[in-house]
């Protein structure tokens, strides 16, 4: 779109083996939970692509000839280009040895088709992952009134995001709605006979399921690359500049599958949908230095609501607060007396004031006497901040 609002005259072809249009990939549980149809997690009206003269075509590609400047589809049509803009997105990572009927991930349209086929004739499962991938396919099951036992190899829920108070305030959450969680404990062994039966983990549990899902990260979808006529140079994710230019000429990336020079990876969706507007840029000749956004996402874990901002390490600098008798907490990083980020979980904050006072680099004081502000109305968790302004005070008074 954002080449097309620039250039009238342009030929864009779109290329996509997973789906005829583009769709909100985060939106898939709603699917699964029967709140949605597909189609509604489209965010264009189809005849946009008309509207637009953006060409769509259906296929997986399966190589790339820089030196004719010609890619080459799995069901061998072929296509040429000016320029190439590479943006496969991420894949789900794989547990080696554990795959067959019943094992699911949830990344894909694909991933989605197959949990809803295997849904009717599931009485248990196990999902494997503690992040929220894993907890929103754990949630979509359950809904199902499936027996779901949710497998988390750490110590408590998401380590790598939230603290251990967080991890166990929502892992209660998801055992209220009828999940069972068990932490420590992580996959040894699968069982099935055609489909899978149950699973054994290191510590002899067995526990009988028809479905096992996989949901322990993703990474970038460029295997196929490797194969590739002249592939472009490959690191954890295609290489690119911050002018998102490969090492091949008039070839780019962006999007979750990029590594971008000075920055990595970055997948989440509001970065992929940034870069991909300056990759457009720079295909148009324009001259554009990428700098990553201040990190922010914003979830729901069953019906605990999460915002989380900046860089909130594990064992740093934090004021922790939990609202006594109710699933809602916040917990405020700092470094050197100016706060680096946020994680707020079971109320809803406006994530563009918090990102202003990390960027304004103000202290936990200040925040605190502030922080009504970033708060949203009574409708979604408004609840009473002195309580914690008075721990805070106690807290720097020590």
């Amino acid at each position: 779109m954002a080449i097309r609002a620039r250039d009238q005259a342009a030929a864009i072809t779109v290329i996509s083996g997973e789906s005829d249009y583009f769709f909100s990939r985060t939106a898939l549980m709603y699917v699964f939970m029967e709140r949605m149809q597909m189609r509604d997690l489209e965010p264009f009206e189809r005849g946009v692509y008309e509207q637009k003269r953006i060409r769509r075509m259906r296929g997986w590609v399966s190589d790339i000839d820089a030196s004719t400047r010609r890619i080459l589809l799995a069901d061998g049509v072929s296509v040429t280009y000016d320029k190439l803009l590479i943006a496969t997105g991420s894949v789900p990572n794989a547990l080696p040895g554990v795959s067959g009927e019943g094992v699911v991930h949830f990344v894909s349209a694909q991933d989605l088709q197959k949990c809803i086929r295997l849904t009717p004739s599931t009485r248990q499962a196990v999902v494997i992952g503690g992040g929220l991938i894993g907890i929103e396919l754990v949630e979509c099951l359950a809904h199902h009134r499936v027996d779901v036992t949710f497998l988390v190899r750490e110590k408590w829920y998401w380590p790598m995001a939230l603290g251990e108070q967080e991890g166990q305030m929502v892992a209660a959450h998801i055992e209220r709605h009828g999940v069972k969680v068990v932490f420590d404990e992580e996959l040894a062994e699968i069982r099935a006979h055609g489909r899978v039966e149950a699973v054994n983990t290191n510590r002899g549990r067995q526990l009988p399921c028809q479905m096992l899902g996989i949901a322990i990260g993703v990474r970038p979808a460029i295997d196929w690359l490797r194969s590739c006529t002249t592939p472009p140079a490959l690191g954890q994710g295609v290489l690119v500049g911050p002018d998102f230019r490969t090492s091949l000429d008039d070839v780019f990336s962006a999007g979750d599958c990029a590594e971008v020079a000075g920055v990595g990876v970055e997948q989440i969706w509001y970065s992929a949908k940034r870069q991909s507007e300056l990759a457009a840029r720079s295909m148009l000749g324009d001259t554009v230095q990428y700098v990553p956004p201040l990190f922010f996402n914003s979830a729901k874990m069953f019906d605990l609501e999460y915002t989380t901002v900046g860089r909130v390490p594990v064992g740093g600098e934090n004021f922790y607060y939990r609202e006594p008798k109710r699933e809602i907490s916040i917990r405020i990083a700092a470094e050197d007396q100016q706060v680096t980020g946020f994680n707020m979980i079971g109320s809803r904050w406006d994530h563009r004031k918090l990102a202003e006072w990390i960027e304004q680099r103000r202290s936990p004081a200040e925040v605190m006497a502030m922080l009504h502000q970033a708060q949203f109305d009574e409708e979604f968790g408004r609840f009473d901040l002195e309580p914690a302004r008075r721990q805070f005070t106690r807290e720097q008074q020590r």
